[in-house]
């Protein structure tokens, strides 16, 4: 009995839908997002103003609270949007918040200029705006289905009448 050699076959590449994608990206950017501000209790002092009742300059009250809550809540909630909203709403929503996210991202070093900790800074911003611009360019690139699809009753009558006129379309 001989034994066949296996057969080397490529793996299948299926492509994976735009909303899936979005979410995903969402996903990571709230990582980087999170991570970059736990990582930052690291900096010397952090800790003792946070006890002390400061974050970046800001006395931490309810009102401190709620914004920091509402920024964290809109990259957390788009994840979910990205896989629930149709395609139209999705599409231009993704695009909108991308866009206001950028400011965001960017507050985070412009902080940070001249400090011992703005390499840190730099890369965590540009680490969330590659993830934006990923964001971005697949909410603008998203697919469109043709306006009249193939093998609809509208296309076969256009080749039906073409092809009585004499000029069959392929």
């Amino acid at each position: 009995m001989t034994r066949q050699a296996p057969i080397n076959s490529a793996l299948k590449d299926p492509p994976i839908p735009v909303q899936v994608k979005l979410a995903a990206a969402w996903t990571s950017f709230m990582f980087l997002y999170v991570y970059v501000d736990i990582l930052a209790f690291y900096k010397p002092g952090v800790i003792n103003d946070i006890l002390a009742g400061v974050v970046w300059k800001f006395e931490t009250n309810q009102a401190w609270a709620i914004t920091a809550l509402t920024l964290l809540a809109v990259p957390i909630l788009m994840v979910v949007l990205s896989t629930t909203l149709p395609a139209r709403a999705n599409r231009v929503t993704n695009l909108i918040v991308g866009l206001v996210q950028i400011p965001f991202a960017a507050f985070n070093a412009v902080g940070q200029v001249g400090g011992s900790w703005f390499s840190f800074y730099v890369l965590g911003v540009a680490l969330e705006l590659i993830v934006l611009a990923f964001i971005l360019r697949s909410a603008w690139t998203w697919p469109r289905t043709p306006a009249v699809p193939v093998g609809s009753a509208t296309t076969d009558l256009r080749q039906a009448r073409s092809t009585r006129s004499g000029n069959p379309t392929v």
